[in-house]
């Protein structure tokens, strides 16, 4: 491994970094700064965010800055205002020990007069966004002229956000006798036709394999039902106590709506998206920076440009439509040889999405278990006691106040103080948990649902709250899966909609949508084809699982049964018969399953802790009345 000193960068710089940590190169460092700091050499770079990609452009670009000559030397092209400071920021860092250098960062949502005030009294290097410094070169109030150096950082992202006209006329307007560097994600066709037009026979340098930002990352789904995904979200968070996490949403209505609930929830939370004015998300994320957020919730557009290092987990909160964006979320976490984990809370109709991301990463998803309520609550305990380990005690500030404490204590045995110190921040927990049904996870293999076949007994089910209960008329004689099913659903509707509950039965089937999503899909759905059958599709009857105008089987050729009228008026079909007869067709539906096992008792004893009794010594609990 090569020393800083070895591949050529001078003593202050070295000296500037060394206090920041800087030991040795990191691979792209080791490509890049010698063939940097040489003339003409032009690079593209394929190297994911985390890698030193700043420093191995960085270092170069301030060392061949003529001081003395206060003209843009040096031109660095990014896609947000956030990286744009963000380099600024590192080149100023790295800069430290070298006397009048000027860097000035260039990007909207910001006073154009003042940049341009900047621009006018000299600066040797150009940190921007592509939009900004075509405005200026519009305003005839900046050159680029006097270029030697272009950088493009994260050229992909750029190019995803429509700058493309923009790079081309800010390069067209850069001196041809230039080094150009460009940094990019992945390879494609746009990023080649750029290298292409603008890059003189480019040395290619690929760090570590495609997606390798997922190397030290754990990949981890719980598939649940769309009812369960925000309460999955809180058992999770509860769960691992020191979580410092990215909670990534698809809409910037659904951002605002988590971070919301879990504020007012007593979470430390807040969230980043585009309705907020730029003071706002500058002011977010430099809270989530410094860690006085926990947990920051996202859209992937609004977190571009947030370079946190030491996240312990990426959280998706349902999964984006392209595999790309999911490595670039779970890219956030696991760096610098750290082990980071990245967890997906989906439903069902989500699974073919995990299917595409395995293989694109070259790694499986571990489904996760929902942690259990005393499961978490242990979790909680441990971490109050360890806070209580690491108290720092100032004994000449608190002596004076000792003997009176001391005075109001003396009551209480050691076993109990323990016990009401812990408790004090502890029961808030137990409190909440303590009759909190467990989640179920979905699993196709069991017809939709992991475990309990149904929730209410041994009669039909009524919907969710919020949710509508739809009949299908076909069923697992017919070849219906869940899988199947969402497929069915993504085929015939074009609007993303959120499914709960399936139930599979013989000869039908019911599933939950949205009441608002409801009329849709009927329409969408009721007289479609599939596989030969004519699908018919309406609202489950009040009772919650009986079928209130039930279409025909669906079967080609088949004839509709005639209806019958029963006592409330309502069309009756031979299915509906044949349940009456003897029972519903499937024989596990409608049947109540044990629920889990109380283990609060075993856990917990009137006064708010005991022992595990699995352990040794443990009590034996009574049964909860």
């Amino acid at each position: 491994m090569k020393t800083f000193e070895e591949l050529g960068v001078a003593p202050e710089i070295r000296r500037a970094i060394e206090e920041m940590g800087f030991v040795n190169p990191m691979p792209v460092q080791e490509e890049v700064i010698p063939y940097l700091l040489g003339e003409n050499n032009d690079i593209v770079a394929l190297a994911q965010t985390g890698t030193g990609k700043t420093a191995a452009f960085g270092l170069p670009l301030i060392q061949k800055v003529d001081i003395d000559n206060v003209v843009p030397q040096s031109l660095v092209l990014c896609p947000t205002r956030e990286l744009c400071l963000q380099i600024a920021g590192d080149l100023n860092d790295y800069s430290k020990y070298v006397d009048g250098l000027k860097v000035l960062p260039v990007y909207g949502g910001s006073s154009i007069e003042s940049q341009i005030k900047a621009l006018k009294r000299g600066v040797h290097i150009i940190v921007a966004t592509p939009g900004r410094l075509l405005d200026l070169m519009d305003r005839k109030t900046v050159s680029l002229a006097t270029i030697k150096n272009v950088v493009m950082d994260e050229a992909d992202e750029m190019l995803d956000m429509g700058f493309t006209d923009s790079i081309n006329a800010i390069l067209a307007d850069v001196p041809q006798e230039r080094n150009t560097l460009m940094f990019s994600a992945t390879m494609s066709p746009e990023i080649a036709k750029i290298a292409k037009n603008y890059l003189r026979d480019p040395k290619e340098v690929t760090i570590g394999r495609k997606n390798e930002s997922t190397a030290n990352v754990r990949h981890v789904v719980y598939m649940v039902h769309a009812k369960d995904k925000y309460e999955t979200l809180k058992r999770v968070v509860d769960y691992y106590p020191r979580i410092y996490a990215i909670i990534f949403c698809r809409t910037r209505k659904e951002t605002q709506e988590i971070a919301d609930q879990l504020m007012q929830e007593g979470y430390n939370a807040d969230t980043l998206h585009g309705d907020l004015s730029q003071a706002q998300r500058d002011t977010v994320m430099q809270r989530f920076r410094l860690r006085n957020i926990q947990l920051l919730v996202a859209t992937d557009v609004a977190a571009r440009g947030l370079d946190v290092d030491d996240l312990t987990h990426v959280i998706n909160y349902g999964l984006p439509d392209d595999v790309e964006s999911y490595t670039h979320r779970s890219g956030r976490t696991g760096r610098a040889g750290k082990t980071g984990t990245s967890i997906a809370i989906i439903n069902m109709r989500e699974k073919s999405k995990v299917r595409q991301i395995e293989k694109i990463i070259g790694k499986q998803f571990v489904p996760g278990e929902i942690p259990t309520a005393r499961q978490i609550c242990e979790k909680q305990l441990i971490k109050v006691i360890d806070e209580l380990e690491k108290v720092q005690v100032n004994e000449e500030e608190i002596n004076d106040f000792m003997p009176e404490i001391y005075r109001k204590l003396d009551w209480l045995s050691k076993e109990d103080l323990i016990k009401r110190m812990v408790s004090h921040e502890f029961n808030r927990f137990y409190e909440y948990y303590r009759n909190k049904p467990e989640i179920e996870t979905v699993s196709e293999e069991k017809g939709g649902k992991k475990g309990r076949s149904s929730e209410n007994g041994g009669g039909p089910r009524q919907a969710e709250a919020g949710y509508s209960r739809l009949f299908i008329n076909i069923g697992k004689i017919d070849g219906l899966t869940v899988g199947r099913l969402m497929e069915i659903l993504n085929k015939n509707i074009r609007e993303r909609v959120e499914v709960g509950r399936i139930d599979l039965m013989k000869r039908f089937s019911f599933f939950e949508v949205k009441e608002a999503d409801a009329p849709a899909v009927i329409k969408a759905l009721d007289g479609a084809s599939w596989k030969g059958y004519r699908l018919g599709v309406e609202i489950a009857g009040a009772e919650g699982g009986e079928v209130s105008g039930q279409k025909d089987s669906g079967h080609k050729g088949a004839k509709k049964p005639a209806p019958k009228k029963s006592s409330a008026g309502r069309r009756e079909s031979s299915s509906r018969e044949e349940r009456r007869r003897g029972g519903y067709p499937d024989e596990n539906y409608g049947r109540k399953s044990r629920s889990r096992k109380d283990d609060w008792k075993q856990f917990f004893n009137n006064d708010g802790w005991d022992r595990d009794p699995s352990s040794k010594g443990g009590k034996k609990s009574k049964k909860r009345k």
